[in-house]
């Protein structure tokens, strides 16, 4: 007799546990039932619709249901939604959202998968007005464009700094849109620590997008939106987002376990407590990769994971569940970022010991054309010099190199592996050191205590303290833009000026990119300096980590110009 299989929910996780079944199982009946229009789209390329990158919204549809029958004799029904669960009789109780009718469906196998919604805080006023929208299905994306067709709008305010807020603004702009981004915290992009965003600030800076940080909202109104700080945000439009919630009402219902935050609890092989009932996709809770520890994470490429496993789960397939790490990419206009695994701040908050190296390397050759700066950071464990993270900002092929550090991590890799990758090399795509083996070489450096660095971070404080800093660049670089208080003395000539150089204090060396200086640090400590550091990112990480601040705050800046080439 052939199985059953309901599925609850289309898109990544129920659309392709649905088709893994078909593939384990041609005589299987499968039945998906969705609420929405549309039972598999690509919800992540949503934003590109307002820009016209992609030209029409139907294109996002993947597959309607009649595709699903003819290709794989699936049954997807569209604006069918499953009211209640029967777990003793093992039955669905659907409603057609079109008739009202309401049937019931048995079955064998039942899978959950009813994704997460877009949060709408009713703390903010005005957040239900008819000019604030979310962007989590094609028909949000369809309400909010013939809304802006058919008013005059001028000013879009995107509340949240996450990856779909920064892709819903930077296609708002690119539509011709006054562009605000409005973000309680003190960043956006909140896999990357604080010292990388600065990057991407100025950049979205320069493209004319005002960032509104560390000030949440207040209330929305006809024309504008109100912050906590009492300024005021011009907007005839509002896009909402600020994260998501579990779908997870009727799982509830039915008496499958939920934890203290909403998500579905589940094994190692997506069941729930129910064994004849599987959960998928945004609404379940995952294994975080570090800690072991229950975690979230809502992202396709881990939903597609958990379909194969749940689907080779019902016909006996083991599966390793190895957990998520958070590996994620954003294209920021010209800007491309990247990041995986832990970050400073997760560290911090895990208590883990850690270290970090920060580099920035050409992405190709230094003398071909096209070649550009990619600022890279890579984390590891101390003393263990386990490799647990990196982030990585350019205008180059960044998502390449963070990939390299993902599969490292998978694998339980470390620097010295890290360092010893062969990786493929061509003067348009990278240097003969990758940038990933020169971050890790950096790294062991430090690990292993061969030289001293302070971060990017702490060079205001250094300088607002009057430490005593050499520009170790030539006297033409110097002149074109410096630290204010640096002394110029360059790594062609300091062997010759060591009496210009303090034992007696600590000294902190910087040059473009940090070479020269680390050259100039190495020398220095085997002729008896003991307190001598690099600085992290040298005149290129400080200008970019305080650019957008000096601009936003009017502070005095620490440079006399700055420099970004």
């Amino acid at each position: 007799m052939s199985r059953k299989v309901i599925v609850i929910g289309g898109v990544a996780g129920g659309a392709s546990t649905a088709a893994r079944v078909r593939r384990l199982d041609e005589f299987a009946e499968i039945k998906m039932f969705e609420m929405g229009p549309y039972v598999s789209f690509s919800n992540c390329c949503i934003p590109f619709h307002i820009s016209g990158t992609v030209e029409k919204a139907d294109n996002l549809i993947l597959m309607s249901p009649e595709q699903f029958k003819a290709q794989y004799n699936i049954n997807a029904f569209v604006n069918h939604e499953v009211i209640s669960i029967n777990r003793e009789e093992k039955y669905v109780e659907v409603k057609n959202l079109v008739t009202d009718e309401v049937f019931k469906e048995t079955y064998d196998t039942l899978v959950l998968s009813p994704g997460a919604k877009a949060l709408r805080p009713k703390s903010i006023e005005g957040v239900d007005s008819d000019h604030v929208f979310v962007m989590k299905t094609v028909p949000d994306l369809k309400k909010f464009m013939q809304y802006a067709e058919t008013h005059e709008i001028k000013d879009v305010a995107v509340i949240g700094g996450g990856f779909i807020g920064i892709e819903v603004a930077e296609n708002a702009k690119k539509a011709g849109y006054n562009v605000s981004i409005i973000e309680a915290q003190d960043q956006i992009l909140a896999p990357l620590d604080y010292d990388m965003v600065q990057i991407v600030n100025r950049h979205l800076y320069n493209k004319g997008v005002h960032l509104h940080l560390s000030d949440g909202v207040k209330a929305i109104e006809a024309d504008k939106v109100v912050l906590q700080s009492g300024k005021t945000v011009p907007a005839q439009a509002v896009v909402l987002a600020i994260g998501v919630a579990p779908n997870t009402q009727l799982a509830k219902e039915s008496g499958i376990e939920l934890n203290d935050r909403g998500y579905i609890k589940v094994n190692h092989h997506y069941q729930t407590n129910d064994p004849d009932i599987y959960a998928v996709g945004d609404a379940i809770e995952v294994k975080d990769f570090f800690t072991g520890e229950a975690t979230k994470l809502t992202l396709a490429g881990p939903a597609q994971r958990q379909a194969r496993a749940a689907a080779d789960s019902m016909y006996g397939r083991t599966y390793v569940n190895t957990g998520v790490i958070g590996s994620s990419s954003v294209k920021v206009f010209d800007m491309n970022v990247a990041s995986t695994g832990l970050n400073e701040k997760r560290c911090k908050e895990e208590g883990i010991n850690y270290g970090f190296s920060y580099i920035i390397p050409k992405d190709g050759v230094g003398l071909m054309p096209g070649s550009n700066n990619m600022f890279f950071k890579l984390l590891y464990a101390y003393p263990s010099g386990q490799v647990i993270g990196a982030q990585a900002v350019g205008l180059g092929n960044v998502t390449k190199r963070v990939d390299v550090i993902a599969t490292t991590i998978m694998l339980h890799g470390n620097l010295e592996d890290l360092k010893e990758l062969e990786l493929e090399y061509s003067p348009h795509y990278g240097t003969a050191k990758d940038v990933v083996n020169h971050a890790a070489l950096v790294a062991l450096n430090i690990l292993n205590g061969e030289f001293k660095k302070v971060p990017v971070s702490q060079v205001r404080e250094l300088v607002e303290n009057n430490a005593f800093i050499i520009d170790a660049r030539e006297e033409d670089e110097y002149a074109q833009g410096h630290v204010i208080n640096a002394l110029n003395i360059p790594l062609s000539q300091f062997r010759d000026r060591l009496d210009e150089i303090p034992k007696d204090r600590p000294v902190y060396i910087y040059c473009r990119s940090s070479q020269r200086s680390y050259n100039m640090v190495r020398a220095l400590g085997q002729r008896g300096y003991e307190n001598v550091y690099n600085m992290d990112g040298s005149f290129l990480g400080i200008s970019e980590h305080e650019y957008f601040n000096d601009q936003i705050t009017g502070r005095k800046p620490i440079v006399t110009e700055y420099n970004f080439i």
